[in-house]
């Protein structure tokens, strides 16, 4: 594969015979013909446009040419196959170049970091051989790749989620895009650079039965490449004061902080989330020697101009409505050092009447508040394995414990024989009483007992999507903490649609982007139920009762079209027949020999066995035919789309006109 710079670059040296034996060229001797300044040769590199283009720069009407650059396309023989990059070796920290641990910026190196990785993955399963473009040898290629897209089969939802076609865009719609994300993120940039608030994301988490299939040969570094290629062009999405939260296990969690280091500056992490996603006692499979409970979400900030929203304290008494009646005395005792009385269930009530500075507050003993304050680890610590002492529902009254206007504090235990979980009855802390108007905030905690909800969530929103699906409470906390009423927020994998969907329901505008085919199944039937007033995940907290609305478009495909049709195909006979039509209406790879795609033999097992394409498997056929198309020419160009045998609605038309501001 030669890209459009290297082939310039060779018509240039061909005047030079002394470079060449045959076909093969001396780039030491070009290196050095440089390095000396033969003047011939220098003249010859200065006026070649496309060559000035990448290694020039005028300043004020005077050319600076980066010989330097120049000289290490040169260097590395990498640049000249089809990997296109200076790093081969190894994953790992570096430093000035190399792996080495002494005191120092220490970054993260991998295969293909200066790459864009093509942006061919189209299906969970579809694996490939991957081709990366080099960021500079590679630029036309990658502007080609990036260039934008005509946009159909657009359609806005209104509140009563009907669908009906529009053909202009305003900054306050929300707006869900079908297509390859890394391409869509860079069509956003023409459209909505710096207007971001907050940014989370779910990418695979490369653990091998994620959906991530690439290249096994690279399978880490084509990861990091994917996740880098991608946060590079998300960030300049991102306004001053904005977040970005990516959710990961630890499979790359820990390569994957230091790459968001790396993009967003180590200064501007702010913490990240351990969030529980399951049971302790329910395991994934019992071959597993080690059971996953923890996930992570890493939370940066585009600059220090970001601050989070902390947790506040509540305003009033409103929901200090519970009161306590002790009807009988009580059996005293003392349990962790605390004068306590224990009260059966005969002998206390619980009334809820209007809010009041001498009404408590209800509070669940669990999840992240046995760790968080004094009340909790104290029910942790001696009441939470009492039931089969003191028997169930009973109520516990241990004084000198909390900060409010009394000097002791009600716990309950469980009720029912199968139940864990008790309670406790909070008064207004003496901060507040002391200033009723007051506003307190407390930090916000990085640990959630998530597991509850992440086990009862499958059906959140009227759908379900097989693995991986995040409950809404989970994306109301974060949310809440990095943005505001009306802000942008974006997610980029989207999935199940749960951040647009609590993004909806919270006051906020949303972009989401997803390129598997079940966000029509999936994505629009949530966030039509949305609209129309969905009473599952975070809807009764925020009080939702339906409204609002959407807008769906997709990427126009081209090869995209016949990648499905690949797929989708059962046989043989099917695949020669497609490969027939992909060699007059597809856009192939010009490196591809047609006459020989059916007919060569293919290596399968090492050199000992290789096979004609009919002997191929179905999937592997799939996977050839499908790595002979052009990447780039996966979606069609907006400059295109006049073309009559695209056929593309006049209202389609209309509408990418006013997403890229061209009207």
């Amino acid at each position: 594969m030669q890209t459009e710079l290297i082939k310039e670059l060779n018509k240039v040296l061909k005047a030079f015979p002394q470079f060449w034996n045959g076909d093969k060229l001396h780039r030491s001797m070009v290196s050095e013909a440089i390095s000396k300044k033969q003047p011939d040769l220098i003249k010859a590199l200065v006026t070649n446009e496309k060559i000035k283009s990448v290694y020039g720069t005028d300043v004020d009407g005077v050319l600076i040419f980066d010989f330097d650059k120049l000289r290490s396309l040169l260097k590395y023989k990498e640049y000249w196959n089809n990997s296109f990059t200076k790093y081969r070796n190894k994953v790992g920290l570096s430093s000035e170049g190399k792996y080495l641990d002494y005191s120092s910026d220490v970054v993260l190196d991998f295969p293909f970091k200066d790459c864009f990785l093509e942006g061919g993955m189209t299906k969970e399963d579809c694996g490939k051989n991957e081709i990366y473009y080099n960021e500079n040898i590679a630029a036309d290629e990658i502007d080609r790749l990036f260039s934008p897209k005509a946009l159909v089969k657009t359609a806005r939802y209104d509140k009563n989620g009907k669908s009906s076609k529009i053909t202009k865009i305003s900054v306050d719609d929300n707006l869900i895009i079908k297509g390859n994300n890394l391409i869509a993120l860079n069509l956003l940039k023409l459209t909505h650079k710096e207007k971001v608030k907050l940014i989370y994301i779910d990418p695979p988490y490369n653990t091998g039965s994620d959906g991530f299939k690439y290249n096994d040969k690279f399978n880490h570094s084509t990861w990091l490449t994917f996740i880098k290629n991608r946060l590079e062009s998300a960030k300049e999405l991102l306004s001053d004061d904005a977040f970005i939260c990516c959710h990961i296990d630890d499979s790359e969690s820990h390569y994957l902080k230091v790459l968001m280091d790396m993009v967003f500056g180590a200064d501007n992490y702010i913490n990240t989330f351990y969030i529980q996603v399951r049971y302790a006692n329910k395991t994934l499979k019992q071959d597993m020697s080690f059971h996953k409970q923890i996930e992570q979400v890493h939370i940066y900030r585009k600059s220090n101009k970001a601050e989070p929203n902390l947790n506040e304290t509540e305003k009033g008494f409103e929901k200090y409505t519970h009161y306590i009646e002790e009807l009988k005395d009580g059996k005293e005792m003392v349990l962790g050092g605390k004068k306590t009385i224990i009260f059966d269930e005969s002998s206390y009530r619980v009334l809820k009447k209007e809010p009041s500075e001498i009404g408590l507050k209800e509070i669940w003993a669990t999840g992240s508040i046995l760790d968080g304050n004094s009340s909790g680890r104290f029910f942790r610590d001696f009441l939470s394995d009492r039931k089969k002492t003191d028997g169930l529902g009973v109520l516990y009254k241990v004084y000198g414990i909390g900060d409010d206007g009394f000097d002791y504090r009600y716990f309950t235990g469980p009720k029912k024989e199968s139940a864990t979980k008790g309670k406790y009855y909070q008064g207004v802390p003496t901060a507040q009483l002391n200033n009723k108007n007051a506003q307190n905030t407390t930090p916000i905690e990085n640990f959630y007992d998530l597991a509850s909800y992440f086990g009862n969530c499958r059906h959140e929103g009227g759908v379900e999507l097989r693995s991986g699906k995040k409950p809404e409470f989970l994306l109301k906390t974060i949310i809440n903490h990095f943005s505001n009423q009306n802000d942008l927020i974006l997610d980029f994998h989207l999935g199940s649609a749960t951040t647009c969907a609590v993004a909806h329901k919270m006051g906020r505008r949303y972009i989401g982007i997803e390129q598997m085919d079940y966000i029509k199944d999936i994505c629009i039937p949530r966030m039509v139920n949305v609209i129309n007033g969905d009473k599952t995940g975070i809807s009764k907290d925020v009080g939702w009762q339906g409204g609002g609305g959407f807008i769906y478009t997709e990427l126009m495909e081209l090869n995209a079209y016949f990648v499905h049709e690949i797929q989708k195909a059962q046989s043989t006979e099917e695949l020669e027949k497609l490969f027939a039509v992909m060699k007059i209406e597809a856009h192939l790879n010009y490196q591809v020999a047609l006459e020989n795609v059916l007919c060569a033999e293919y290596e399968v097992d090492g050199i000992f066995r290789k096979v004609a394409f009919s002997e191929l498997e179905l999937h592997e056929q799939k996977q050839l035919l499908i790595e002979i198309l052009d990447k780039n020419q996966l979606y069609v160009n907006a400059s295109d789309m006049d073309d009559s045998d695209l056929n593309i609605s006049e209202s389609d038309k209309a509408f990418t006109r006013s997403f890229y501001g061209m009207e």
